[in-house]
């Protein structure tokens, strides 16, 4: 995935919209909602989603919570003058349950920003967001000119 793309993509970007400029996202039919605690993602039950019966590939979650990770850090970065590049250094996700057939949203929280590395927590969930399916820790390298 290029984050560049997305950074362009949802810096200066109404509050909600579709998620077009990622391959990926627009394969998982991804969409974004901006509020006052960030962005929350959106991807919208597809049967071609689908991993073991009647569950969503872990994949699909895993890349939910990437993309999720990396949007919210746009959002604190857009109040940079200069927005920096991306670069995920890591991603570990922990699958806490069976993701069912459904609608499922992830959220993510800037941990620590520091000049050169982020930390970033998502969470991916199902109706209740106090029941997540997914969560996720993102170490991201930014680049600055």
């Amino acid at each position: 995935m290029n984050f560049d793309t997305l950074v362009r993509e949802l810096l200066g970007a109404p509050d909600e919209g579709p998620l077009s400029s990622l391959p990926y996202a627009r394969t998982l039919g991804l969409s974004y909602r901006r509020d006052a605690d960030g962005i929350t993602i959106i991807m919208p039950f597809s049967k071609d989603l689908i991993g073991a019966p009647s569950r969503l590939h872990g994949g699909t979650v895993a890349g939910l919570l990437e993309i999720a990770s990396i949007a919210q850090l746009v959002h604190v970065l857009g109040r940079e003058e200069t927005a920096p590049g991306v670069k995920p250094i890591n991603v570990t996700v922990d699958y806490l349950r069976a993701a069912a057939c459904e609608t499922t949203y992830a959220a993510a929280i800037v941990t620590r920003m520091g000049r050169r590395i982020a930390n970033v927590r998502a969470e991916a969930w199902q109706g209740d967001r106090s029941a997540p399916v997914a969560a996720a820790h993102m170490n991201v390298m930014l680049v600055r000119e």
